[in-house]
């Protein structure tokens, strides 16, 4: 019993530090400290050789370097740096005066709103600074709230990076992914499968198109009268060809290795065997380069162009932290045993029947109180696996579907998380403001992703399953509507 004990408390020591101190690098240095003490017998010598060695493991192990870690690692820095090269350069701002002069009516502007965060997928803390700022000037000339701006900013920011494996989520989560040996699919492929029952993420990007297409739950009072020549015709080249050139090439590389590498004319089989690390890196380069290059022609010196690099290294930085420590903390827990401990108590303790609607309630708590849906799916995602695996091996895929889907909702309605607090303050609005207001959208999400999710459990087919999600989805944004027009007409009349 006491071993049992002793094994968890890196666990443990983790989570609640997790929670307490909402410092997710902290909380998994502890646990990997702790871990490393107890497999050590508490010798330092010894605990220092040990976390050496596993440190040096996640770059060079079994006689060869871990090229997906590295790939990953370097596609990571070079998101990062393009996504500030874009913003400091005046891209982001270029295309934010082009769009001004094409907008001609409210819905256009909401709209408008919703399809540019679909457009700039990149990574969701660069969608919520580059949307938000992007269309300020559409909320002054159309009379939208601020508010307005910062939940469909924040709706189609995180969800989609949850979705897309070419987004900087994508080489994030694949590369947890892979180091599950349970998972009956390539990393790229188990994304994708995971995403498809992503209930949460999908259903609050349609209800965004939703509100903004019939201008649901925010305050509209039409176009004011403003002349759209104040702002000078913008570029719309330097935020778009990179960002095209991303996707294209993504897509493209993806497809040319796994041609080579299987010698199929299946193209299922080419995206089965395609190296998608060397893939993501390789198009990040070519992206990257190309947003170098259009930048210095637009008139950036190199000197700007190199402290911009610096700067997106610099932030990137805290992400690649969290994803070393993520391996860190995975290669020591596996050594204790713990998740095999886990998994045993699960399948004695817990009802399979409850399982993934559980781990959804489990993981939105957890992301919730620390603002962080990548420290959620640090923690939880290989968690979640050895769980799935002891209770009901078929759940797998779901269960790590409501890891996704809980982390995307707990940190999509906390205060305390980034995009939260950027989609705010990129869209001029105070943070506590725009998580009261997007509060109602996120849980109509909610509810319907945990119907779902307790469907599929129950052995419901996915087509089925999906079409009660999305019928409870619209009957409860129909009830929201008819309640918040009720509220606002009595409140006038008042």
């Amino acid at each position: 019993m006491w071993a049992n004990i002793l094994m968890l408390t890196p666990l443990v020591l983790t989570l609640v530090l997790a929670l307490v101190l909402r410092r997710t690098l902290v909380a998994l240095g502890a646990g990997i400290i702790s871990g490393a003490l107890i497999i050590s017998e508490f010798n330092p010598v010894n605990t220092a050789v040990y976390l050496s060695s596993k440190a040096w493991m996640q770059f060079y192990a079994n006689g060869q370097w871990q090229a997906w870690h590295l790939n990953v690692l370097a596609a990571m820095v070079l998101l990062g740096v393009m996504t500030q090269l874009l913003a400091r350069g005046g891209a982001v701002k270029s295309f934010a005066d082009w769009l001004y002069h094409r907008i001609q009516s409210g819905r256009q502007a909401r709209v408008g709103v919703v399809v540019l965060g679909w457009m700039v997928f990149i990574d969701g803390i660069f969608s919520c600074l580059a949307v938000g700022h992007v269309c300020q000037p559409l909320s002054q000339r159309y009379n939208m709230s601020k508010e307005q701006i910062a939940y469909l900013v924040d709706s189609n920011a995180s969800p989609l990076c949850a979705l897309l494996p070419f987004s900087s989520w994508g080489p994030y989560v694949m590369a947890i992914l892979a180091s599950i040996t349970l998972l009956p699919l390539s990393p790229l492929e188990s994304f994708i499968e995971i995403a498809k029952l992503n209930f949460y993420a999908i259903t609050v990007i349609i209800l965004s198109l939703l509100v903004a297409w019939f201008g649901i739950g925010f305050t509209y009072t039409g176009v004011t009268e403003q002349d759209i020549t104040e702002v000078e015709a913008g570029n719309p080249w330097l935020l778009g060809v990179p960002m095209a050139s991303l996707l294209v090439a993504s897509v493209g590389f993806t497809l040319w290795s796994g041609a080579a590498n299987s010698q199929s004319a299946d193209i299922t089989q080419w995206i089965t065997s395609a190296d998608i690390g060397a893939a993501m890196r390789d198009a990040c380069i070519l992206a990257t380069t190309i947003a170098v290059l259009m930048l210095k022609l637009s008139g950036r010196t190199a000197f700007q162009l190199v402290v911009d690099i610096f700067v997106g290294i610099k932030i990137i930085s805290f992400a690649i932290s969290i994803l070393l420590f993520t391996w860190m903390i995975g290669a020591v827990i596996a050594d204790l045993g713990v998740s095999k401990l886990l998994a045993g108590w699960a399948e004695q303790f817990i009802s399979s029947n409850l399982l993934v609607a559980g781990i959804f309630i489990l993981c939105a708590v957890m992301a919730f109180t620390t603002g962080s849906s990548w420290g959620t799916f640090a923690i939880m995602i290989p968690i979640g696996a050895e769980i799935a695996a002891a209770v009901d091996i078929v759940l797998l895929l779901p269960v790590l579907s409501a890891v996704m889907a809980g982390s995307v909702f707990g940190d999509h309605c906390s205060p305390i998380s980034d995009t939260s607090v950027i989609s705010a303050t990129s869209s001029g609005c105070e943070p506590h403001a725009h998580v009261v207001t997007q509060l109602p959208f996120a849980m109509i999400a909610a509810l319907s992703a945990l119907i779902g999710f307790q469907l599929i459990n129950l052995g419901i087919a996915a087509i089925w399953s999906w079409l009660v999600v999305l019928i409870s989805a619209a009957t409860l944004l129909g009830l929201y509507h008819k309640l918040s027009t009720y509220e606002a007409n009595f409140t006038v009349k008042a």
